[in-house]
């Protein structure tokens, strides 16, 4: 999940360089749903003692 949220800011900067600024705007928002959804997955799993996500 951390990689798609990556992917998504990467193609965010990328658009916004080209000027799409509608779509770079969207794909960061969709990049930190993704980041939080990650770390909320991830501290469940650090609190619940599990090693590997």
């Amino acid at each position: 999940m951390l990689h798609w949220s990556l992917v998504f800011l990467v193609f965010a900067l990328i658009a916004a360089v080209l000027g799409f600024g509608g779509l770079a705007g969207a794909a960061v928002g969709i990049a930190k749903i993704l980041f939080f959804v990650f770390l909320v997955i991830w501290l469940v799993a650090f609190l619940t003692g599990r090693r590997a996500v």
